[in-house]
């Protein structure tokens, strides 16, 4: 502490009143044999370590300073510091003016004095002080308060130099009226720091990492603590320390941390990820620079991951691997190469790369790496052929996807051997030369040999035999020998033929072995047909037509040969000598080599169609001549040459009568078409509004009647007519002897099913209804007509046709029934019955 006793002294031109300004050494205390000196006399420090003055001080300067230093006689420890006075001195006018600055406590208790402010008048008259400013009568209020009368400024409140470090106040004297005696002077005020701040980690984690077999003094990472005390004191100077390390292996210090920067590095060798992946640092961080006794402490935790490294080469678990491919199977996975690598799984480091070093010079295998295992896996990519090879011995290297750390060798076991077998398998015989071509003419005689069309088995160490057969042959013009596959020819081969493309014939044959299971390969023969001239040359057009009369209208006429060159043109094109009359009347003009004109050779010839007959020859060897029929259509002809309509017919060979008949015998057909329509429209539309004769209430085709009896008359009625009725009781016609029977009575046996009849027929179809009516009951032969006409045993006394029982009751007498023939089917059957006598 600073503390001046000149409260009753004379003060020169500069002096200050020092009371109760207290700068205190901490932790230094008089029991400890702490003793203090300093290298200004006008200042001493006592052994609480209060700092005081010695006499009355004049500072001619802005400032002063001068060394403490504290020793302790028994650990003979010693510490220095500076102690420095700030003065700003301003004079104005007559009066002696004092520009004050002050350094106060941090802290102090509430109404502690801090200074005393006095006048040189205040001999003279009585004086009133007063402050203003921040701090006393500014925000924050009344932080310093002063007495009127004796000018003693007092701290009210604790103060906090890390909420506000310094106070900028003005202090006033007037006299008892308010007039001013002095000028204002100013006053600063420095809060001085205190410790009572701990150090403040910006993280209370840090992660950071380092590789692992880093060599010493590598930089893993910086830890920042902030202080909230003066940072140019020792109250905010920090300094920071490894507290503990886990775990502590492969030694309990392989960290260590720059006091003042905060920098961890690696200060040992060893740090290896396979054995510690991870390390926790406690960091603490204090102040006072580190002195543990007086500063406060924090801690962080650094959390420091061993980062992998490719240090370890990958190895086979295994020095040799065998695997099993049956030929010609391509993509199969034969070997499964298995490793160990101890860096971390899924890095590079880690990841497995396999390579074939020898043993497949062609190519047939690759080793894929499975991503998720790390297994090598031994893949054909080409077919392998057991009687070509049938083994191969790999040799196989693994590496990781990283290249190892400098330093690091390969082991090894980074090479191993794979022993792969090959099995064979029955292979498809096949065709040494796929698609075979063969050249030869056309027309060649039917069982020519043509060739051998052999397939060669590759199973050389199986015992097989190869049969042959056709696969494909369009037009089925060749066969083939099933046991050594000569093909010879089954018809004429026609390169004219729609089965030729390009003058190729192409079949496709089939060689099939007797293994187990069967293979069987495929082979192309193409043939390519020599032409030769066997078609004979077409003349072209087939028909036309020219003028009556000789003009420009000529036939431009020319030949298609199927043939090819040379067997086609120039073409010869000439008419025959016989009949005389082609050549009297027409004539041939030679164009070119394909080409010619036929034209009349007479004035006039009268219209019609004439048959010209025309040889044409090619130019094959030998050349083949035909002798077509153009068919010529000469008419009569207008002045522009062209046929005329009329002419047109009349060449077709009818005269002008005829057509005039057709004409009208077209137009008499027409109408009579014309008219049946007319007719039958309008016997469409009657039989639509036609009514019936009868009232539609007295219409009783809906409500037919069914009776079971029937009377004979007025005479009849004392009959007992229930032996006309159809017994409900079968049982006596069933037992009935064969013979006579009744023709009322229904069939027994099953009745012929026919067609239902309309119950509601078209208003205009009565007469139609009754007819087929009629008709159904005439086709029926096995039973009477129940739902049509009725048929009585007996008509009465006054009946004049007699009656059907009385017929059967006088079957004794010479009676003739062919006249019932003459009624109808129903009754020819009667007729039948009873017209054979007494036999009957």
């Amino acid at each position: 502490s600073i503390f001046s006793d000149g409260r009753n002294s004379d003060y020169s031109d500069t002096f200050f009143f020092l009371s109760s300004f207290l700068v205190k050494f901490s932790g230094c205390s008089e029991s400890k044999g702490i003793r203090y000196e300093t290298d200004n006399l006008d200042f001493k420090v006592r052994t609480d370590g209060t700092i005081y003055t010695t006499k009355h001080v004049h500072i001619p300067s802005e400032q002063t300073m001068f060394m403490v230093t504290a020793w302790d006689h028994q650990s003979l420890d010693r510490w220095e510091t500076v102690v420095r006075l700030l003065v700003i001195e301003k004079s104005q006018h007559k009066g002696r003016k004092v520009k004050i600055m002050i350094m106060a406590t941090k802290k102090n208790r509430i109404a502690n004095q801090a200074m005393t402010i006095r006048s040189d008048k205040d001999s003279e008259i009585h004086i009133r002080y007063s402050i203003t400013g921040v701090g006393a009568d500014q925000p924050p209020m009344e932080v310093f308060n002063i007495d009127p009368v004796s000018g003693r400024m007092y701290v009210t409140r604790p103060m906090d130099r890390e909420e506000r470090a310094s106070y900028h106040l003005r202090a006033h004297a007037v006299d008892m009226n308010g007039n001013k005696v002095e000028n204002p002077i100013d006053l600063y005020i420095y809060v001085i720091d205190m410790n009572d701040n701990r150090p403040e980690f910006i993280n209370q984690v840090y992660n950071g990492s380092v590789d692992e077999g880093s060599k010493p003094g590598t930089y893993v990472m910086t830890v920042t603590a902030n202080d909230a005390d003066d940072s140019t004191t020792a109250n905010g100077m920090v300094r920071y320390r490894i507290v503990t390390q886990s775990p502590q292996s492969p030694s309990q210090n392989m960290f260590t941390i720059n006091s003042e920067t905060g920098d961890i590095v690696t200060v040992a060798a060893g740090l290896d990820r396979e054995k510690v992946q991870q390390y926790t640092v406690i960091v603490q961080a204090t102040d006072m620079e580190g002195n543990l006794n007086f500063g406060l402490s924090n801690t962080a935790t650094a959390i420091i991951m061993v980062t992998d490294v490719n240090d370890n080469p990958p190895e086979f678990t295994a020095s040799t691997y065998s695997g099993e491919v049956p030929e010609n199977r391509v993509e199969v996975v034969v070997a499964n190469l298995t490793v160990m690598d101890r860096d971390q799984p899924h890095s590079p480091n880690w990841n497995a790369v396999y390579r074939i070093i020898s043993g497949d010079p062609s190519g047939h295998f690759t080793i894929r790496t499975d991503p998720i295992t790390n297994e090598g896996l031994v893949t054909v990519v080409r077919e392998v052929d057991y009687e070509m090879n049938r083994a191969f011995m790999l040799t196989v290297m693994v590496s990781n996807q990283a290249p190892l750390a400098s330093g690091i060798q390969m082991s090894f076991q980074s090479t191993a051997g794979v022993t792969i077998s090959v099995t064979d398998v029955n292979e498809a015989p096949y065709f040494p030369t796929n698609h075979k071509l063969i050249r030869m003419e056309e027309g060649v005689p039917t069982g020519t040999a043509l060739m051998t069309f052999s397939a060669v088995d590759p199973d050389r160490f199986m015992q097989q035999a190869i049969r042959y057969s056709k696969l494909s042959d369009p037009a089925n013009w060749l066969n083939i020998n099933a046991t050594n596959g000569q093909i010879t020819t089954a018809a004429v081969l026609d390169r004219e033929s729609a089965y030729i493309k390009n003058n190729v014939y192409e079949a496709t044959f089939l060689a099939a072995d007797n293994g187990i299971p069967p293979a069987s390969g495929t082979g192309t023969l193409q043939i390519y047909l020599i032409d030769i001239n066997d078609n004979a040359p077409e003349l072209q057009p087939k028909d036309s037509q020219i003028c009556e009369r000789p003009n420009l209208n000529v036939i431009n006429i020319t030949a298609a040969d199927a043939d090819i060159d040379p067997n086609v043109g120039p073409f010869v094109f000439e008419l025959p000598s016989v009949p005389s009359a082609i050549r009297k009347n027409w004539t041939i003009t030679r164009l070119n080599g394909d080409y010619a004109q036929l034209s009349l050779r007479i004035s006039y010839l009268e219209a019609g169609v004439y048959d010209v007959p025309v040889i044409v020859t090619d130019s094959g060897n030998p050349p083949l001549f035909n002798m077509s029929i153009i068919k010529v259509k000469v008419c009569p002809c207008d002045e522009n040459g062209d046929c005329t309509t009329i002419g047109a017919v009349a060449a077709a060979g009818l005269g002008t009568g005829a057509i005039i008949a057709i004409l009208i015998c077209i137009i008499i057909l027409l109408s009579m078409v014309l008219l049946f329509v007319v007719w039958m429209k309008r016997r469409e539309k009657e039989r639509h509004t036609k009514q019936l004769l009868i009232d539609p209430e007295d219409d009783v085709r809906d409500n037919i009647l069914k009776y079971d009896e029937e009377g004979g008359g007025e005479e009849d009625q004392d009959y007992d007519l229930s032996q006309l009725q159809q017994p409900e009781n079968m049982d006596h016609v069933m037992n009935k002897a064969n013979g006579v029977r009744r023709v009322d009575e229904r069939p027994i046996g099953a009745e012929p099913q026919y067609p239902i009849r309309p119950v509601i027929p078209h208003p205009g179809d009565i007469g139609d209804f009754i007819n087929e009516g009629l008709r159904a009951a005439d086709n029926d032969p096995t039973a009477p007509p129940y739902d049509s006409l009725l048929v009585f045993d007996y008509e009465g006394s006054g009946s004049t046709a007699g009656s059907v029982s009385s017929l059967n009751s006088s079957s004794s007498g010479d009676q003739d029934y062919d006249y019932l023939n003459d009624w109808g089917p129903r009754f020819k059957k009667l007729a039948d019955m009873y017209g054979g006598g007494e036999d009957d």
